[in-house]
């Protein structure tokens, strides 16, 4: 193993090891469970991701390497179509009664064993390059594997908890006035910088290249909009009043009678007249009224922020002022799991709590080439339809986030956690 070898196992075991704790709480009955279209069994997140690492760093780079079981190779593939044959529909995923979840964890071990037996090798440039994309793409399946099993359980009308602990009581810190940040614009580098000489260093293709933008002078809230001030955006009929919305928009209003965020219910026992459900129990709303609101569509964002004569920020103004603080805040790592009201700082939550919804679309930027072969179908095919979030939430893992991180969603996404930051000229 040479002097690097060390520092690259070592994470490969953290990452792995994390997926086992999110996942040790849940029955077998728990991991098979996909309560909608967008969402995968947390038995699937935890095949797949081992599926990653067998089909692009062991099958090409440990020698003699034989596959734990050949119909794996299709089971278990994503939408990765130049890799030959898959299961044509996402939503099937929720009959694999079979591989049982014994087998799927077996799998996960035999997958492990050959990993240390790669690492106790040297091992090149490109392998290592895979091992990282594929621990980013584990770590991304544990924050999916979190939004999937908090829709499954709401969908449970036992409504079971994934922790029975109370949520932290909130900070006693009165929750600080929306302010404007003014920012004067003008010419600004957008997207990531590598550093060759950091082993760990990452970014996905999509971040990619490092080019500049010009940005006019704008104006953007020192904090996340919060659960109160969403309730008066409901109680001003903002779900009947379709002037405030995207065509598109309203459509979905009307077809999926939305009233409220999801895990929104009416509760007459709460003084707010709601309560919401999380992923450790249902809260009455008042107790969460200055805790950003989440699990927000585009649509409702926009409309949101066309009722207080305000705009979503782009992407590029968004990355420009998060460069400027340290990427830290209420991830995975606080073990919350659920967004925590605003500590006051000059502009807060920019990271953790909600992935914030931009005003601009997935494209490729000026210049962008996706990864050769399969992995190009990584991030690429999907610059169609889909918006821009940014900043992670209270189920990323801190070291998964970057001022750079272009996460994206279609436009009606809800299950997701999913927050607004209003800006303005």
């Amino acid at each position: 193993m040479n002097h690097k070898m060390p520092i690259l196992a070592s994470k490969y075991k953290s990452v792995r090891s994390t997926t086992r704790s999110l996942a040790a709480g849940l029955s077998a009955e728990d991991q098979m469970v996909q309560s909608c279209p967008e969402a995968s069994p947390v038995k699937w997140h935890q095949a797949h991701t081992t599926w990653f690492f067998e089909t692009f760093v062991l099958r090409p780079f440990l020698a003699n390497y034989k596959p734990f079981r050949a119909e794996f190779h299709r089971l278990f593939n994503s939408y990765y179509l130049s890799l030959g044959d898959q299961i044509p529909e996402k939503k099937s995923r929720m009959i694999f009664s079979r591989p049982s979840l014994d087998e799927v964890l077996d799998f996960r071990a035999y997958v492990d064993r050959e990993m240390e037996r790669l690492f106790a090798h040297a091992i090149d440039r490109e392998a290592s390059q895979l091992i990282i994309l594929g621990l980013h793409h584990e770590q991304q399946h544990q924050e999916l594997a979190l939004t999937d099993i908090k829709h499954a359980f709401f969908s449970n009308p036992m409504r079971p908890l994934y922790k029975a602990v109370a949520l932290p009581v909130e900070p006693v810190h009165p929750l600080p006035n929306v302010h404007w940040l003014s920012f004067e614009g003008g010419l600004t580098e957008i997207g990531y910088s590598s550093n060759a000489e950091d082993l760990l260093d990452f970014c996905f293709d999509n971040e990619t290249p490092l080019h500049r933008v010009y940005l006019d002078p704008f104006q953007i809230a020192n904090r996340e909009v919060t659960c109160r001030e969403y309730l008066e955006f409901m109680l001003d009929d903002g779900y009947i009043r379709s002037g405030l919305w995207l065509s598109d928009g309203w459509e979905k209003v009307k077809e999926e009678d939305w009233e409220a965020p999801l895990y929104w219910e009416r509760d007459s026992s709460d003084e707010m007249g709601w309560r919401i459900f999380t992923l450790r129990g249902r809260f009455g709303l008042s107790t969460l009224l200055d805790t950003p609101v989440c699990h927000v569509s585009f649509f409702e964002a926009d409309a949101f922020a066309r009722w207080r004569g305000c705009r979503l920020p782009t992407e590029e103004e968004w990355e420009s002022v998060s460069r400027r603080v340290p990427p830290r805040g209420n991830l995975l790592d606080s073990g919350r799991l659920h967004p925590a009201s605003a500590n006051g700082e000059v502009v807060d939550q920019l990271f953790g709590d909600c992935w914030e919804w931009t005003a601009s679309a997935y494209t490729g930027y000026p210049g962008y080439k996706p990864l050769p072969g399969a992995l190009g179908e990584y991030n690429g095919k999907f610059m169609s339809g889909q918006m821009i979030l940014r900043g992670g939430s209270c189920v990323t893992p801190s070291d998964h986030v970057r001022a750079t991180y272009r996460n994206f969603f279609s436009p009606t996404t809800r299950w997701q956690f999913t927050g607004i930051r209003l800006a303005t000229y």
